[in-house]
């Protein structure tokens, strides 16, 4: 199959190795990954924000670059959120303002545009991505991947079938962690209230690791982590935020 990764612009700037990972796993599945050089920003921040028409500018320039007949099977993302966007609310965005054309190329996209986990478990029928990661590990169900995208339990047989990996339970995992893209500027009280209280069940598991298919929201709880979770011998918190992805692309002994 061949595979066009839509990178986002949290995990370009902030987490390229969560990219590089998508690509080893789906390489080592026997896959080809392409990287249209030419993607943009999708415009999730901006609606997310209220900017309507700057987000649909983008959303219109990202949608005929991923969606023009390059011989792509699949596109797929390690973000959640920015695929729900565009699958899911950019067609219901376009018709509120009359773009019928944008409306059915979004849909035409979404029906092969997938976040990672999903595209894994539901397109390819794969459980066992081949990794190895002995470590004890929690998930965090993000908002979008629940409510949004709706990708289920996908991450989590793949979280099962990683060699030497302890999953455990995560209590209110679907309580968000208080991101919400600007919400978390916009109305920071409230999201390090949210923060906290998920860093503390985070904590509460005895995970050395928690995991995620939002790289935004690993920024959040990582960033919460290292002011709450006591020091590793090493330095550093004794938790860490680390994407679903890069779990699935190790191998041990790294």
């Amino acid at each position: 199959m061949r595979i066009a990764l839509f990178i986002t612009c949290v995990a370009d700037t902030l987490f390229p190795e969560t990219g590089r990972s998508v690509v080893r796993v789906l390489e080592r599945l026997g896959h080809q990954v392409v990287f249209p050089a030419d993607q943009s920003c999708c415009g999730q921040m901006h609606v997310n924000s209220g900017y309507r028409d700057e987000a649909l500018r983008l959303a219109r320039r990202f949608v005929a670059i991923m969606g023009r007949d390059d011989g792509f099977d699949a596109v797929v993302s390690p973000s959640s959120s920015c695929v729900g966007w565009v699958r899911r609310l950019l067609p219901q965005v376009a018709r509120e303002v009359g773009d019928e054309r944008l409306a059915r190329d979004a849909e035409q996209l979404g029906d092969r545009l997938f976040e990672f986990s999903e595209f894994l478990v539901r397109r390819l029928g794969v459980e066992d991505a081949g990794a190895s990661y002995p470590r004890r590990v929690t998930l965090h169900p993000t908002c979008h991947s629940r409510r949004v995208t709706c990708i289920g339990d996908a991450p989590e047989p793949l979280l099962e079938h990683v060699r030497g990996l302890e999953l455990v339970t995560l209590p209110e995992a679907e309580e968000c962690c208080g991101f919400g893209g600007t919400f978390a500027v916009k109305n920071p009280d409230v999201s390090l209230a949210m923060l906290e209280d998920k860093c503390r069940n985070i904590l509460a598991t005895g995970a050395q690791v928690v995991t995620a298919v939002d790289p935004s929201c690993l920024l959040n709880i990582g960033g919460g982590l290292s002011r709450l979770a006591p020091p590793a011998p090493g330095g550093g918190p004794s938790v860490r935020a680390v994407h679903l992805a890069d779990i699935l692309a190790a191998e041990w002994p790294p």
